[in-house]
C-alpha cells in the first residue's frame, strides 16, 4: 500500500513537471497573437481617428470653397436722368429688392423743379451718381471748352447736392475725348448689353434681350425717363437675381 502511494506521489509530481514544461513551452507562441490583437485594436483606433480628423478636413476645406464662391457681379445703370415720373418709381422698386444701381444725369434734368429731391434720394439709398452731361450732347463734335462747360456744370449740380466729388462720367453715344483726362477728373464708364429701350415701349422685348444676353461684369444700359424701361428694370433685377446674379454699382466693376 505504501508503495502504491509513493508511486501515485511521483506520477503527479510528474505531470505537474509536465504540465510546467509545456506552459514554458507554448508561451513563446501564444504571446505574439496577444500582442497582435491588441495593435490590430489600436490601429483600427487609430484607423477611427484619422477618418474622423480626415472628415473634418475634407468638410472644413468645402466650407472654406462656398466662403470662396462669389455670385456673378453685373451692373444695372441708368442715362439720363432724373425723372420726376419715373425715376421714383424706380428707386422705389430697388430699394424694395435691396438693388443699387448707376445713374448718370443729365444737369438740365437736375435743375427742374423737385428733381434735386430725387437726385439726393438716390444719393441717400447708396446708388452711385456720375455726369451725362448738362444738355446730352455729343462731347468729340464740341470744341474742347465747351465741352469741359458740359461736364463741370452738370458735376456741379450733383455736388450741391450730394457734398462729394463726382468720379464717374457717362459720355451721350458713347463719345469721349481722351483729352479730357487730363482737365477733367473723372473716370468714363461704357456699357456692354444695350436693349435700345429708348426706342420701343415693348417691355417683354426690352426684357428678354438683357436677361438672355447678360452675363458677368456686365454693364447694362437703360434709361430713367421711361415708363417701360422702369418696368422692365425691376423685372430685370427679378429675374436676374433668381438667376444667381448679384447687383454691384458702376465702380465695384471698374475697380475689382
Amino acid at each position: 500500500m505504501k508503495k502504491d502511494r509513493v508511486a501515485k506521489g511521483q506520477l503527479k509530481r510528474m505531470i505537474q513537471a509536465i504540465g510546467m514544461i509545456y506552459v514554458f513551452l507554448m508561451l513563446p507562441v501564444c504571446l505574439p497573437f496577444t500582442f497582435q490583437e491588441e495593435d490590430r485594436e489600436e490601429v483600427m483606433d487609430s484607423g477611427k481617428t484619422v477618418s474622423t480628423d480626415s472628415e473634418d478636413i475634407k468638410s472644413e476645406k468645402n466650407m472654406q470653397k462656398e466662403n470662396n464662391d462669389t455670385k456673378p457681379k453685373i451692373a444695372l445703370t441708368f442715362d439720363d436722368g432724373p425723372s420726376a415720373l419715373y425715376t421714383p418709381v424706380l428707386l422705389e422698386g430697388l430699394k424694395e429688392r435691396g438693388v443699387k444701381a448707376s445713374f448718370f444725369l443729365i444737369g438740365a434734368n437736375i435743375d427742374k423743379e423737385n428733381n434735386k429731391e430725387i437726385v439726393k434720394q438716390m444719393y441717400e439709398d447708396g446708388h452711385l451718381i456720375g455726369n451725362h452731361t448738362y444738355h446730352h450732347v455729343d462731347l468729340a463734335g464740341l470744341s474742347r471748352e465747351q465741352a469741359l462747360t458740359e461736364l463741370e456744370e452738370t458735376s456741379q449740380c450733383i455736388e450741391e447736392i450730394t457734398g462729394e466729388a463726382v468720379e464717374y462720367v457717362r459720355p451721350p453715344f458713347g463719345s469721349w475725348r481722351d483729352d479730357f483726362d487730363e482737365e477733367y477728373e473723372a473716370i468714363p464708364v461704357m456699357w456692354s448689353v444695350d436693349p435700345l429701350d429708348w426706342t420701343t415701349e415693348d417691355v417683354e422685348g426690352i426684357v428678354n434681350k438683357v436677361v438672355t444676353e447678360t452675363e458677368e461684369n456686365d454693364m447694362i444700359l437703360l434709361h430713367d425717363c421711361y415708363k417701360s424701361s422702369v418696368e422692365a428694370a425691376l423685372q430685370i433685377v427679378d429675374i436676374l437675381k433668381d438667376k444667381g446674379f448679384e447687383f454691384v454699382t458702376a465702380d465695384e466693376l471698374l475697380l475689382d
